[in-house]
Parts: structure tokens; C-alpha cells; sequence
């Protein structure tokens, strides 16, 4: 019997602009880039040069302190440059693509006679690793660390987020793949969790799986918040988290021995008009996603995920590996309201009762609303008490420990719990942060802090 866990703490943010559930026609570019940066917790060490011809799953570099763990081109064709910045850093590789694709062969993995040994150097060799994760501190994992479990959440609960039970339909031979293996290097069943109340037919079907349903609003998808309540991570404990769309990618690889980083990408949000699906290849620039799919009348602010743990982009800007979804909103800046604020409103999402929206949600519980890039407020000192208790499902002092994080006290920050937390976790809580704190920055840079420090 599948277990289920009901949370009352979170927020669904109602905001309009969810992707259909299709697939629309993207082109691939001539050329794709490499950004070191997007792979966290590693220093590149180039093993191709200019003009050197590559496969798709050639190592373009590798990690200096783990000299196993490569990080492979997406495609074939030819090292066009590899450009550096200040002192002589790494910032990307471009590769001209060749019009028919070759693959490095690595041949379909025979997981029964391999050892969790064998599957890791497999994984390193192929440059599939950073797909794994690890907590604490939410980088790529340390391959000389086994895991205590592996986690898998089958539902994102996000803004507009990905629906995975879409993007993985049909494909439950690549998701049972993957699990085999990370069952094999964890020597226990990897843990998922799913959406109460969804079908989620491919994913029950799995086998060396243990399946948790989880009932509540966001952040309930988050992996963190499923490890809390399941599996807390304790000093000196390491569990490794790996997203669905990457599941699949490595599901892919030990079935059929070649490494392809296509996957499906949302297109979402208010001022997006091509919202489906999109097949991208890493190293593509969000202009290939966005050409002739959003507004240009007003100014536009893009970001690379949800509107809540996002990032910003430019057009022209390469999509992280990570990418699930991409989110258009309005810029804000040419928006100008009359008495700001303190003018009544009926069309404004609100947490608090600042507006009679909340009055109208109860009457009408599927109502959107179009959501802009304005922060609507100015960044102070820490002043209110308990607000975000109210949208974070874990047990732990959120406000002390982000109090601790930025005074940099390491044994506080342990103590209050700053091995279960990633950045994406605290995202609701700075959305609600009447002090319009910059959460998600803090908790990065402690977490990098301590590793430094501690490692």
C-alpha cells in the first residue's frame, strides 16, 4: 500500500499561462555552447581543443579534483572556440554542429552483470553524473560518497510547472532503466513521490521503488520537502536527488548506449502565446525557444525555470542543462497604477488580506491572474515573525537559520538544519517575505560556505 503524507503549510500561486499539453516544432541551431558555470561545485579541465572534431558524448572537460567525472558535447560537428574570461576562465565551448548527428558508443549497459561500482564509472565516463545531485548543500555529487537513498519526485508543484507525467508517458522502459541503477549503487529501492490523487500509470508501475503520495499545495513537488519527511538528512549523511527529464536521459543511455540530452522544455506564462512543449538540446540559446513565440510590445523579463526559484535570461543566453521550463513575464516597467498599493483592487493575487482577492478566490478557486516582474516593495532588515512557517512544510526555524546563514555561524547553521535545505526550498518563503529578503542568494551562499569549510 502506497503511504501518503498530507501538508498543510505552502502556497499554489495562481498565475495564468500554463503550457498545453503538447509538442510544438523547434529548429536546432548551427551552434551550440558549453557553460562550465551551469555544473556547481567544479573546476573544468579541457580535454579538446579548437578545431578538434567531436562526437555527441566526447568529453569536452573534465572536473579537476575528480578527474573521472567528464562533461561531454550534445552534439557532433567542430570546436569552434573555447572563450575564457578573467584569468583565463573557462566561460564556454562552442561547437559547430554537423548536419547528421554522430553518438560516441558506449553500448546498452548489462546492469545484472555490473556492480554499483561499474554503473558509477559507467555514469562519470559518459558525462550523464551531473544529472545526480546530492544533499547537503545541493551540488553534483561527490562519486566517492554513497548514498544513504536515492529520491525522485514525480511531480513538480511549481508555478506553471512541467507536467511529467506527460513528458515521461510511454517511456516507463527508460524511467525503470535508471531506477535499476541507482538501486544497484544505493542498495536499496529508490524513493518517489507522486501526486495524490494523480494516476500516474507509468510511474506505479515501476518496480525497486518505494512510492510516497503527497496531498497539499507547493512546495509539496519539491525534493527537499519529500527527504524531510521521509528521510531527514542528518551530519555526515548523503542523499542524492536526480530530476525526472534526467531520469529519463540516463534511462535512455543504459538502454540504448548513447548519450542524448534532448528533452522537453515548458514554454509558459502570461505573455508567451506558443505555451506547449519544445524539444531542446543542451546548448541551446533561449532565442531558439522563444522566436516567434512571445509578445514584444512591452518589455519582457525571461526567466530559465519557474517564477519563483528561476533565474533571469537574456535571449541570447544558453539554457542550463537543468532547464524544464521557461516563464515570460511582463517587465513591469511601463506599468503605472493609480495610488499604487493602497488603490482597492479585484485583480491582484494577494497572501495577505491587502486586497479582496482572497474573497474572490473562495468564489472562484480556479481564478489567474497575470503576474508581472515588479518587486512591489523595498528590501529591509528581517521584521516580521512567523510568515514563513506559514508556507514552509519542514520542521525547521526558517527565520533563525537564515539569520545564522547570513552571519556566517556554522554550528548554528547546522543545528537548525542547513544540510536539508537547497535554494529552491526558501523560494515561497521569499515570495511571502514582507522584508523582500533575498533568500534564495543567502541560503547559496551559505551553503557554498560550508562546504568550503567543511569539506
Amino acid at each position: 500500500m502506497t503511504k501518503k503524507i498530507k501538508l498543510k503549510q505552502g502556497l499554489d500561486i495562481a498565475i495564468d499561462g500554463r503550457a498545453e499539453l503538447s509538442i510544438g516544432s523547434s529548429m536546432y541551431p548551427d551552434v551550440f555552447a558549453v557553460v562550465p558555470d551551469h555544473f556547481a561545485g567544479i573546476t573544468p579541465k579541457l580535454t579538446v581543443k579548437e578545431g578538434e572534431k567531436v562526437k555527441a558524448g566526447t568529453p569536452l572537460f573534465h572536473d579537476k579534483k575528480y578527474a573521472d567525472m567528464n562533461f561531454v558535447s550534445p552534439v557532433s560537428g567542430e570546436v569552434l572556440g573555447i572563450n575564457r574570461g578573467e584569468r583565463r576562465k573557462i566561460m564556454s565551448i562552442t561547437i559547430k554542429a554537423d548536419e547528421e548527428q554522430c553518438y560516441e558508443n558506449f553500448g546498452k549497459a548489462d546492469l545484472d552483470n555490473m556492480s554499483s561500482d561499474d554503473v558509477k564509472a559507467l555514469l562519470l565516463r559518459s558525462g550523464l553524473w551531473y544529472c545526480i545531485k546530492q544533499r547537503p548543500y545541493d551540488v553534483i555529487a561527490n562519486p566517492t560518497v554513497s548514498p544513504r537513498a536515492v529520491f525522485v519526485s514525480a511531480f513538480d508543484s511549481a508555478p506553471l510547472a512541467p507536467d511529467y507525467e506527460f513528458i515521461a508517458h510511454g517511456k516507463t522502459h527508460y524511467l525503470q532503466a535508471a531506477i535499476n541503477a541507482f538501486a544497484k549503487i544505493s542498495g536499496k529501492p529508490v524513493e518517489m513521490g507522486l501526486k495524490a490523487g494523480s494516476a500516474a500509470t507509468d510511474f506505479r508501475m515501476l518496480h525497486n521503488v518505494n512510492l510516497t503520495e503527497f496531498e497539499g499545495p507547493h512546495p509539496a513537488g519539491n525534493v527537499g520537502v519529500q527527504i524531510h519527511h521521509i528521510a531527514p538528512v542528518n551530519k555526515g549523511e548523503t542523499i542524492w536527488t536526480i530530476n525526472m527529464q534526467d531520469l529519463l536521459i540516463i534511462g535512455k543511455f543504459l538502454c540504448d548506449g548513447i548519450v542524448d540530452m534532448t528533452r522537453l522544455v515548458a514554454l509558459t506564462g502570461p505573455e508567451a502565446y506558443g505555451r506547449q512543449y519544445y524539444r531542446i538540446k543542451y546548448g541551446m540559446t533561449a532565442r531558439n525557444l522563444l522566436y516567434g513565440n512571445v509578445h514584444r510590445e512591452i518589455p519582457l523579463r525571461y526567466i530559465c525555470g519557474n517564477v519563483l526559484s528561476g533565474y533571469q535570461i537574456e535571449e541570447d543566453e544558453v539554457l542550463s542543462p537543468y532547464t524544464n521550463q521557461v516563464t515570460v513575464l511582463d517587465e513591469g516597467s511601463e506599468t503605472h497604477e493609480l495610488l499604487g498599493w493602497a488603490m482597492p483592487r479585484f485583480n491582484k493575487f494577494s497572501v495577505s488580506n491587502t486586497y479582496l482577492t482572497n474573497i474572490f478566490r473562495k468564489i472562484c478557486p480556479k481564478m489567474h491572474y497575470d503576474f508581472d516582474a515588479r518587486l512591489l516593495g523595498g528590501r529591509r532588515a528581517i521584521i516580521m515573525s512567523g510568515e514563513y512557517d506559514k508556507v514552509l512544510p519542514m520542521d525547521i526555524y526558517m527565520e533563525f537559520l537564515i539569520k545564522a546563514m547570513i552571519a556566517g555561524n556554522l554550528d548554528k547553521m547546522e543545528a537548525l538544519g542547513a544540510y536539508e535545505i537547497a535554494p529552491e526550498d526558501v523560494a515561497l518563503c521569499e515570495f511571502v517575505c514582507t522584508s523582500k529578503m533575498p533568500l534564495q542568494a543567502i541560503v547559496r551562499k551559505a551553503l557554498d560556505n560550508m562546504r568550503s569549510e567543511l569539506e
